[in-house]
């Protein structure tokens, strides 16, 4: 069998990591697998998946009408329109959707094919920006208006950020391009997401909950030198991670948090910042650029006496099973769908909350030994999902 995934990247982060953790899957059972990307470079080791939509000119391009004009998902034309000829060539059983979003892919081009082509179609969500009429995420600016139809988007000048706001037609012109997908198959990795999607007008389709899963041979206790190169002494050590860290992810909050601790026996390391970030840190927190490197991340999380993430708004972070799967802790604010994880090993305290923060990481039980139940992985669930026919899900 023949699966085309659709991801905005391959290979990185969390969303690319979990589309290569399923082809590398699919493949080892004698299935085919093609990942389109948009974006960024493919880890050498996953190149053999990755197929480009369009070029860099093409998100450059597309990324300045997003900017101008609140059209993200609305550039991309001709690139969409090569792809789509690609997809005709290549044929493959299974289409298999992520974030669609990220200035490299029309949507209308993309579902007027997918609307008649006749493939079975499974799209998993990572955030809530198909059914709003700008913003991935809502929760935080506790807006709801995308449940009738939005407008006035106080998330506009957030990811993907725009000069003018065109919400309320965007929200029409999505409502229109994602309605009536014949055989349309809704995954989402949270039931947090999951209960939104089914207030939204996508709730038409059919939706199954899969909670993202983690490579455990990959991710699992490891021994590092890092201690001493990081010259850590007997601290205790706190980690954050994130892809890019803005005020969704809780950055002013770890500022905030290392004003409170004693210096002397706790250490923040954040790993994921940019340049500028890590010059604007305060000297009690180590800052570490972005990393592509998953065995510097296991290192880091093995490492740590406890995960923090004060996400205001997250679907079902994979950083947090990452860290789980190496033994470490997780605290985090009861927001989205990162309770769901957290609850299983560590803590989960009030949005905002410093206070709180502060006293479960001086409280929680740092235990040698890991959960008995990871949360089930993607992978089996997925295989189920793409690969019967008679599961009545597709």
């Amino acid at each position: 069998m023949k699966i085309l995934m659709i991801n905005v990247v391959c290979g990185i982060r969390s969303t690319g990591r979990i589309c290569t953790d399923l082809a590398t899957a699919l493949e080892a059972q004698g299935h085919e697998v093609k990942i389109a990307y948009g974006r960024e470079n493919v880890p050498k080791q996953f190149q053999k998946y990755a197929v480009r939509v369009g070029s860099d000119l093409d998100v450059k391009l597309h990324g300045v009408k997003a900017r101008l004009f609140d059209a993200a998902g609305f550039g991309s034309k001709i690139a969409t329109r090569h792809f789509i000829k690609w997809i005709k060539e290549y044929d493959p059983d299974v289409i298999h959707l992520h974030n669609i979003h990220g200035y490299y892919i029309n949507i209308e081009v993309l579902f007027d094919y997918l609307k008649t082509c006749g493939k079975k179609i499974i799209w998993t969500l990572h955030d809530c920006w198909a059914f709003t009429g700008h913003a991935a995420y809502c929760e935080a600016a506790d807006c709801e208006r995308w449940m009738t139809g939005c407008e006035r988007c106080p998330k506009k000048n957030d990811y993907p950020k725009s000069l003018s706001d065109r919400s309320k037609c965007n929200w029409k012109q999505k409502k229109d391009i994602f309605s009536d997908m014949p055989n349309l198959q809704i995954v989402t990795p949270s039931k947090w997401l999951a209960e939104l999607v089914k207030k939204s007008f996508l709730s038409q389709y059919p939706v199954t909950v899969i909670y993202n899963g983690i490579d455990t041979d990959v991710f699992k206790p490891t021994q590092s030198n890092l201690r001493e190169q990081l010259n850590l002494g007997n601290k205790n050590v706190i980690l954050g991670v994130a892809a890019v860290w803005d005020e969704r992810k809780g950055l002013s909050d770890f500022i905030e948090l290392s004003e409170k601790l004693d210096n002397t026996k706790y250490q923040i390391i954040l790993v994921g910042l940019s340049k500028k970030q890590i010059d604007s840190l305060p000297s009690e927190i180590i800052g570490i650029a972005k990393t592509d490197s998953v065995q510097q991340l296991v290192q880091l999380y093995s490492l740590a006496d406890v995960f923090v993430n004060p996400t205001y708004e997250d679907n079902y972070p994979t950083t947090n099973l990452e860290a789980i799967a190496c033994g470490t802790p997780v605290i985090t604010y009861n927001t989205g769908g990162s309770p769901e994880s957290a609850r299983m090993y560590g803590a989960v305290v009030e949005k905002g909350n410093i206070e709180q923060l502060a006293a479960a990481i001086e409280t929680i039980q740092i235990v040698d030994v890991l959960p008995t139940q990871l949360p089930e992985g993607n992978i089996p669930k997925y295989l189920h999902l793409i690969l019967q026919n008679d599961s009545g899900l597709i």
